[in-house]
């Protein structure tokens, strides 16, 4: 199969390398294309008004991958590739093994998960993957799951072209209990702003944070609370896995909005009329 593989960890990272790395060696044509650094927390930002590079790059993944290394952000990274750098789609696109968790409401903010979004717009099957850990840098076991999810989605196809939103405990692989298909949980960060003042005497500010409470069961408006939360699975060392979808239009909040009456504001004439 053809496997576009992007990350917002960037070029050199350990994850990148790993996944592509072993999706060559079962076969697959692979092509990487993803940022040339740093680029977590990026969301699903475009660059409009700047010109995006992209470089050829050797020497870092197995021979049989090509590499391309952009100036932009993850979504620009699957954008590009696939409307100006392969000559067809691939049959999946996936992102990743992001070095940290992707969990709850950090899909929001996530490069990792836009990258796969971009897949997923297009209508192409699309995974992020992400390992729960800023610290562990065993990545194989991750990988490993990745090479064979993508066999069983081969040859199980899903109905619909979904993200799906792949999160793998940071435990030898023997530790792992399972897998699971879960829900998003919540995530609230306690952010703080560390001010500083630079050597010219201007002073800047630098965003901090860390996770202050995981709401691990919320209420779903469709799904049964016995449905468990990425949040509270990966806690017990399960792999984690959530269907995403880019439509987020609130159904509840469709209904709430015509039972309270705002449709009638389209008799609304301005002053200056």
């Amino acid at each position: 199969m053809k496997l576009l593989i992007s990350n917002d960890d960037g070029i050199f990272a350990l994850g990148i390398k790993t996944l592509a790395d072993t999706m060559a060696l079962a076969g697959h044509e692979v092509i990487v294309v993803c940022p040339d650094r740093e680029r977590s927390a990026t969301g699903h930002g475009l660059t409009l008004h700047d010109p995006i590079r992209a470089e050829p790059v050797t020497g870092i993944f197995h021979h049989t991958v090509k590499a391309w290394s952009c100036s932009g952000t993850p979504a620009d990274c699957v954008k590009l590739a696939l409307g100006a750098l392969l000559d067809s789609f691939p049959d999946f696109v996936l992102s990743g093994i992001n070095h940290g968790a992707n969990l709850g409401t950090d899909v929001l903010y996530s490069g990792t998960v836009s990258a796969a979004m971009e897949g997923t717009i297009e209508g192409i099957p699309s995974i992020a993957f992400s390992l729960t850990s800023f610290t562990h840098k065993e990545f194989q076991p991750a990988a490993d799951f990745a090479r064979d999810l993508v066999a069983h989605l081969a040859a199980r196809p899903l109905a619909e072209a979904l993200l799906l939103n792949v999160n793998i405990p940071p435990v030898p692989a023997t530790e792992i209990v399972g897998v699971k298909i879960t829900r998003q949980g919540i995530r609230r960060y306690f952010d703080t702003f560390q001010k500083r003042v630079d050597p010219r005497g201007k002073t800047y500010y630098w965003l901090s944070g860390e996770a202050l409470q995981d709401i691990e069961q919320p209420e779903h408006l469709h799904l049964p609370p016995e449905i468990e939360t990425d949040v509270r699975a990966i806690k017990d060392n399960y792999i984690t896995i959530v269907p995403l979808q880019f439509n987020m239009t609130s159904a509840a909040g469709v209904f709430g909005l015509q039972d309270c009456g705002i449709e009638d504001l389209k008799s609304f004439k301005s002053q200056s009329e």
